[in-house]
C-alpha cells in the first residue's frame, strides 16, 4: 500500500498577515512522447491502481452490476466515473451508506459498498489519515468583527491585479518572516483553495470538501463545513461594517460537481447552495467575484477527460458566467461562452455519437470594471469540433444584465480533449488542439497615467493587452513557450506600469519553437516590452513530480512579488529588477497544531 497523504498549509505570518499554499493546474495526461523515468513512488501507485481495478476483484463486479448504466455516460445527470475518481473513497462510501446513492446501493453489502468506494477512486480507504482537528475554545473560537476582510476576493482588488496594498510585509520586514503555525488538512493529498483572512480567521477550502475557519493566531479550527466535493476555489467572505457585532456576512465557494454555496462566516452554517449548471461533468475552480451584493460565478467542465474513451458521447457542456443575489441565492441570469447548443455532428471510429460545438469553459475569477460596469473572464479550448470564435477567448460582460459587449479570441481553432493524447483517438476533434486555455484569471488594471487595459496570459505563452471599451489588441507579448501544461497558468499581477508575468512551461512531450522559460518575467504595461526576465534555476534534480516552473497565480504587495513554484519554493521577487530577495524552501515535514505531522513542499 501507498503511503498515507497528509498535506500541510504552512502559515507564515508577520503582523498577523499570512502566506500560504495556492492552486495548482488543470491535471492532464502526458502525452505519447513522454516517457517519464518510474520512480519507486510512480511504480506504486502504478500496482495500486492494478490491484483496485482488477475486472474480476470485488469493487469491479459490483460496479459493474449496480453501477455502471449511471456513471459511464448513459444517464444524463450522473457523474462520470472520471468525475468520481477524483473524490476520496470515504465520501463515496458515505454516499453509499448514508446519502444521495443510499438507495441505488441497498443491494450491495457492506463489503461490497466499500470496494467500490475503492475501485471508483482507485485509492484505499483510510490512504489519506484522518487527521484529528485542533478546535478552537475560549477566545480564539471568538468572531473579531473588528477584522473586515484583508481583501475584497480571489484577486486582491476588484479588477484581479492580486497586489495586496495594506500590507505589513515590505522589503525592510520581510528577512523577519517566521513560520507560525502549520495546519494538516484531513484526508487530503493536496490543498488548491487560496484562504482569505477575515474575523480574524482563515477561511479555505480542501480536498476532501471541508471548508474550514482557522483562528489566525493559533491555527485551531473555529468550524468546518462540508461541501459535497472538493473544493478548489478560495473563499469569499462579504465584508461589513467595522466593529457592527450584528453582522452575519456570508462565506461564498464551489465545489468539484459544480455546487455554489454560501455559509454564515461566523457560524459556518449554511445560508444556500445551488448548481447552477446541470451536466454532469460541470465544476467550478475559477473563485467567485462578489459585486455590489451580486456574486458571479464562472462554470468549468472536467468533460475534457472522458472524451478519452471511444464509447463516450462526446461532447456537451458549454462555459457559462453565472450571477445570483449574494443574500439569498435568487438566480438572476446565465450567460453561454458558445450560443448555440450542441447537437449531434457526426458517429466516431467506435460509432458512438458525437455532438457539437462544446467546451470554452472557464476556469478563473472574473475580473470587476466599476466604470464601465463590465466583468472579464477568459475561456479554454473547444471539446468537440466544430470550432467556434469563443474559446480561446477574453469575454467583457455586463455585470447588470449578462449581454455579452465584446470578445478577443486569442487562439482560433483550437478543439481538444484527452483523447488527442491516446493511442485510441476516436473522440479527439479534427483541429486536435493545441490546447491554449486562458486558465488564469484576466487583469483589469490602469497605469500611472490613468490608461486602462484588459490584460489576459495565456497558456500558449502569450500576454495580451486589449482596450477595455472595444476588446481591440492593443499589444501582445510571447513570454514562456506556452503548451498543454506552459505558459500563464493561473494568475498574473500589476504593480503601476509593470505586468508581472509567471510561466509555467513544464514539459509535455511535444517539441516548440520558443524555448522554455519556467519563472518570473516582467512587461511594461504600456508596450509589453520586457522589463526584467528571472527564469527560475531547476532545483528538481532526484525529486518526485517538481518542475521549476510558477503554476500558481503570484500575489504582490508593493516592490515584492511573492511567486509559489512546483518545485515547492516560495520565491519572493524585488519587483523593480526580478532578483530573488527571499526564498522559502517548504520542502519538510512540519509539526501541526493537532500534534500530527504535515507534508509541505
Amino acid at each position: 500500500m501507498l503511503r498515507k497523504f497528509r498535506t500541510a498549509l504552512a502559515a507564515t505570518m508577520l503582523l498577523g498577515l499570512g502566506l500560504t499554499a495556492c492552486s495548482e493546474a488543470p491535471e492532464t495526461p502526458a502525452t505519447e512522447a513522454t516517457q517519464p523515468e518510474l520512480s519507486p513512488e510512480i511504480m506504486a501507485m502504478i500496482a495500486q491502481r492494478q490491484e483496485l481495478q482488477d475486472p474480476n476483484g470485488p469493487g469491479a463486479l459490483a460496479y459493474g452490476s449496480t453501477c455502471v448504466d449511471c456513471h459511464e455516460g448513459q444517464v444524463p445527470k450522473a457523474p462520470h466515473r472520471t468525475m468520481l475518481e477524483l473524490m476520496s473513497p470515504e465520501y463515496v462510501l458515505k454516499a453509499m451508506d448514508e446519502g444521495v446513492m443510499q438507495a441505488e446501493a441497498s443491494d450491495l453489502s457492506t463489503e461490497q459498498r466499500r470496494a467500490v468506494a475503492e475501485f471508483i477512486t482507485v485509492k484505499h480507504l483510510g490512504q489519506y489519515e484522518n487527521i484529528p482537528l485542533a478546535m478552537c475554545e475560549g477566545d480564539t473560537a471568538a468572531f473579531d468583527y473588528d477584522a473586515t476582510p484583508a481583501f475584497p476576493g480571489w484577486g486582491m482588488t476588484p479588477g484581479n491585479t492580486r497586489m495586496m496594498a495594506g500590507s505589513n510585509i515590505n522589503k525592510e520586514t520581510l528577512p523577519n518572516l517566521r513560520l507560525k503555525w502549520a495546519f494538516a488538512f484531513p484526508e487530503s493529498q493536496r490543498a488548491r483553495s487560496q484562504p482569505l483572512a477575515a474575523g480574524g480567521a482563515i477561511y479555505v477550502g480542501s480536498h476532501s470538501g471541508a471548508v474550514y475557519a482557522i483562528d489566525g493566531e493559533t491555527g485551531c479550527v473555529r468550524w468546518s463545513y462540508q461541501a459535497t466535493a472538493e473544493v478548489r476555489t478560495g473563499v469569499v467572505v462579504a465584508g461589513w461594517e467595522a466593529g457592527n457585532t450584528n453582522a452575519q456576512p456570508n462565506a461564498y465557494f464551489g465545489d468539484l460537481l459544480g455546487h455554489v454555496y454560501a455559509v454564515n462566516a461566523v457560524t459556518g452554517e449554511e445560508v444556500w447552495r445551488d448548481r447552477p449548471n446541470d451536466h454532469p461533468s460541470a465544476t467550478i475552480t475559477g473563485t467567485p467575484t462578489l459585486f455590489e451584493g451580486k456574486l458571479y460565478v464562472t462554470l468549468s467542465s472536467l468533460e475534457v477527460t472522458p472524451a478519452m474513451y471511444p464509447d463516450y458521447e462526446c461532447c456537451t457542456f458549454r462555459g457559462s458566467v453565472v450571477a445570483y443575489e449574494g443574500a439569498s441565492g435568487e438566480k438572476l441570469w446565465e450567460t453561454f461562452t458558445i450560443e448555440e447548443e450542441p447537437t449531434l455532428t457526426r458517429q466516431n471510429a467506435s460509432g458512438t455519437d458525437n455532438f457539437g460545438p462544446s467546451g470554452a469553459p472557464s476556469w478563473n475569477s472574473p475580473a470587476i470594471d466599476a466604470k464601465r460596469r463590465q466583468l472579464y473572464f477568459g475561456t479554454g479550448e473547444n471539446y468537440s469540433s466544430p470550432a467556434t470564435l469563443t474559446s480561446d477567448a477574453i469575454f467583457a460582460i455586463d455585470v447588470d444584465t449578462g449581454a455579452v459587449n465584446w470578445t478577443f479570441q486569442a487562439t482560433p481553432n483550437d478543439a481538444w480533449n484527452q483523447a488527442c493524447g491516446m493511442e485510441n483517438k476516436d473522440n479527439c476533434p479534427e483541429e486536435d488542439g493545441p490546447d491554449f486555455d486562458f486558465g488564469a484569471s484576466v487583469t483589469y488594471a490602469t497605469d500611472n497615467d490613468g490608461n486602462d487595459y484588459v490584460l489576459g496570459g495565456q497558456k500558449s505563452g502569450f500576454v495580451h493587452a486589449l482596450n477595455p471599451d472595444t476588446g481591440e489588441l492593443i499589444w501582445q507579448t510571447q513570454v514562456g513557450r506556452g503548451g498543454i501544461q506552459g505558459g500563464v497558468h493561473f494568475g498574473m499581477a500589476t504593480e503601476g506600469n509593470m505586468v508581472l508575468v509567471p510561466i509555467s512551461d513544464m514539459p509535455d512531450g511535444r517539441t516548440y519553437p520558443f524555448p522554455d522559460s519556467p519563472g518570473m518575467y516582467a512587461l511594461d504595461i504600456k508596450t509589453g516590452e520586457f522589463l526584467w526576465k528571472h527564469p527560475n534555476v531547476d532545483v528538481c534534480e532526484g525529486k518526485l513530480n517538481c518542475a521549476p516552473g510558477v503554476s500558481a497565480a503570484i500575489t504582490m504587495v508593493p516592490g515584492l512579488v511573492f511567486a509559489g513554484s512546483m518545485d515547492g519554493h516560495m520565491r519572493v521577487h524585488d519587483s523593480s529588477t526580478g532578483e530573488v530577495v527571499w526564498d522559502y524552501d517548504s520542502n519538510a515535514t512540519y509539526a501541526s497544531v493537532s500534534g500530527e505531522p504535515a507534508n509541505g513542499g
